[in-house]
């Protein structure tokens, strides 16, 4: 390994370590705008020059000048300055200097090395340069006359977004980054052109003059729109969230988040529900009702019920907390009928092998193969869809997909739809398969049939016959897209014994037997079609959203960004997800308003006052609520089933991905993509 002296300060480093990443492991500071970590090494902003004693008599960019043995290099001599001051005069020669009035101003990478190699003056007395504004859709800004084309996000665009629309067009003086036909950056990542961009070239269009970033609060919290829990900062002002942004994470979404997680903010301030409401049973509309009214009818109208005429169901954003009060609730008032799994997936949960992301998200980077089952990675998970990408471009591995095909960012071989296909899979390749660490990512809609169980009896027993599970690796991936649905079955807030599951409760509003129902913020399918009319519901949940629709009684509650809750993601991984505002009006955290509805239902009351002690009373029940941001060891146990695997092909990702939850579709943000990006006709705006 080659040792060098940086400033005097002697380094060992790996072969092919540049100089600007030995430095960084030395803690010198190196400028640079065109070197991102994430990304290929172009060398074209000459930020980063260094002087290299002994080398060509002039300084050599350290991003892309790989460490040598013996090398003496420094940062910080007068021939390094000088270059750097000449190449800070050359990028703000035809810059717009318009810091007061653009959103990147404080946190601009052009600002901060303006402060210490800018000049207070300008030499250049020729009339600057304007470049003409692109139109990259509804999500990112451009004001082009301020790029310096650094290209970061051409190569985002293509190396991590695999949409390779945008490039540098002309030479010299007329250079300038744009897209090949005019069309928009239509990629679910295009939000994080902004964060790479180094300058205020690239914007965030719903954030455009909102605010500046030292005016915010920044709570670090987690995303739940889907089931990766990635990590992200909320920033907001008052009881407003005024923008979201990634958190480094390199196990679970590196430094991205998707478009859905990053721009669906504004949803939390439409459509709310900020106070409890009552189905007025004459006129049939819900009124505005306090929450002493509102609990007393809920009282008239469960007392009597026997314990089995009482369900209730867990929505996709619920958090640990309010299932477990739920749970609990329901346990006081005698009913079995409970389920968290409201997209109708039925599959065994008695090992965690049989519902988790095993391997872990960060060892998707380790895989040399994977195979695709009824899964579309692109939509169901974007950051794992990134990885796989990341890792294709990296070593070319195969990627296989059985299922309906789909338009993802890698090239795939489609072996077919329907669970034969996965049988020839393994008639042709049992004990033939040559690679280390082969993959299989199952999506759960494949759990979405009649024959799941014999489905996930067959694909684990597939796992072992490919070598996907072996000793000393696990490659069989449940991708679960709900962020509450690990953390229900891990409390087992599912059907108890003689209980009754998702699709039972549905038909029983129907048929009679179902005469009350709790939604916890449940609206992932339509209640108005799906639920019975003589069966009372009440909703407690954020959004106007299906269940609220067709509930008697609506409970306002507080949203994932007004709350402090626990979270477990696909992986098995518990977070925490922090409040970074007050919930609006009257509403109220959830397991709150299930302590306080206790105490009028004449049952036993639930037994904990505050958030610390639920959290005591799950930790002593489930250890692994114990552990925070610690990826589990998972033991491999397979399960069998002698029902018959049907002939059915496996169902697609059926999702609209911009409208998939209540806050999505409350969005303004949202609706402007599917009309955008999506080719669809103009939507309705999303009522205030």
């Amino acid at each position: 390994m080659p040792k060098l002296t940086i400033n005097d300060m002697e380094i060992e480093v790996e072969p092919g370590t540049s100089i600007l990443q030995a430095a960084e492991q030395l803690g010198v500071e190196i400028p640079r705008f065109c070197y991102h970590d994430k990304l290929s090494v172009p060398a074209n902003c000459r930020m980063c020059l260094v002087e290299i004693e002994g080398g060509p008599p002039k300084p050599a960019a350290s991003c892309a000048m790989a460490c040598g043995e013996g090398m003496k290099v420094k940062t910080e001599s007068e021939m390094v300055k000088k270059a750097r001051k000449g190449v800070m005069e050359m990028l703000l020669i035809n810059h717009p200097l318009d810091c007061p009035i653009c959103d990147q101003g404080g946190e601009c990478d052009l600002q901060d090395q303006a402060v210490a190699y800018g000049f207070d003056r300008s030499r250049y007395h020729e009339e600057k340069r304007a470049v003409k504004d692109k139109d990259l859709g509804p999500l990112v800004g451009t004001v082009m006359t301020r790029c310096i084309n650094c290209t970061r996000c051409v190569r985002f665009a293509e190396e991590i977004a695999g949409t390779p629309v945008l490039g540098q067009f002309n030479r010299g003086e007329d250079a300038e980054i744009g897209t090949f036909i005019d069309e928009v950056v239509n990629t679910e990542l295009s939000g994080n052109l902004i964060d790479i961009c180094p300058v205020g070239a690239l914007t965030s269009k719903p954030y455009k003059y909102k605010a500046r970033s030292w005016e915010l609060k920044k709570t670090e919290t987690i995303d739940v729109h889907d089931a990766l829990g990635c990590n992200i900062r909320v920033d907001s002002r008052g009881r407003e969230v005024m923008r979201i942004l990634p958190r480094l994470n390199e196990d679970i979404n590196e430094e991205w988040i998707d478009d859905r997680a990053r721009f669906s903010y504004d949803g939390l301030s439409h459509k709310r529900i900020d106070r409890p409401y009552i189905r007025d049973e004459d006129s049939g509309k819900l009124r505005e009702a306090s929450w002493e009214e509102a609990f007393a009818f809920i009282s008239e109208k469960v007392s009597g019920l026997k314990g089995e005429e009482i369900a209730a169901l867990a929505g996709n954003m619920a958090d640990v907390e309010s299932m477990t009060a739920m749970k609990d609730l329901m346990s006081n008032l005698g009913s079995p009928n409970i389920d968290c799994r409201t997209d109708g997936g039925v599959y065994d949960v008695k090992e965690r092998s049989s519902y988790l992301f095993n391997s872990g998200i960060a060892a998707i980077d380790e895989a040399d193969a994977i195979l695709l089952v009824g899964v579309n990675p692109r939509y169901e998970a974007t950051l794992i869809n990134a990885r796989i990408r990341k890792n294709w471009l990296e070593k070319k591995i195969p990627i296989s997909l059985v299922g309906e095909e789909v338009d993802l960012t890698y090239p795939y071989v489609h072996l077919g739809d329907s669970p034969k296909d996965i049988e020839k899979l393994v008639k042709e390749y049992a004990g033939k398969v040559k690679s280390e660490r082969p993959m299989m990512i199952v999506g759960s809609s494949v759990f979405r049939r009649d024959d799941s169980l014999a489905i996930q009896a067959m694909l684990q027993k597939a796992a072992e016959d490919l070598g996907i599970v072996k000793k000393d690796w696990n490659g069989y991936n449940v991708l679960q897209n709900a962020a509450s649905r690990v953390g229900g079955i891990e409390i087992d807030f599912l059907p108890q014994q003689g209980g009754k599951g998702f699709a039972e409760i549905m038909s029983g509003t129907k048929d009679g037997s179902i005469k009350a129902l709790f939604l916890l913020g449940a609206d992932e399918f339509n209640a108005r079609v799906n639920v019975g009319w003589k069966t009372f519901v009440v909703y407690q949940g954020h959004h106007g959203d299906n269940g609220a629709e067709r509930a008697d009684v609506v409970l306002p509650s507080a949203a994932f960004t007004e709350k402090d809750g626990l979270y477990v993601n696909t992986e098995g991984r518990v977070q925490m997800a922090k409040r970074a505002v007050t919930p609006p009006g009257e509403a109220k955290e959830d397991w709150a308003i299930l302590r306080a509805l206790s105490e009028h239902l004449g049952k036993k009351t639930l037994t904990y006052n505050s958030a610390s002690e639920l959290r005591a009373r799950i930790q002593k029940e489930w250890p692994i609520f114990k552990s925070l941001n610690e990826l589990p060891a998972i033991k491999w146990a397979k399960y069998s089933s002698k029902s018959k695997v049907m002939k059915d092909s496996f169902a697609g990702y059926r999702q609209n991905y911009y409208l998939a939850d209540p806050i999505c579709r409350a969005s303004k943000t949202m609706h402007e993509c599917v009309a955008k990006f999506q080719n669809n006709e103009p939507v309705q705006e999303a009522a205030e």
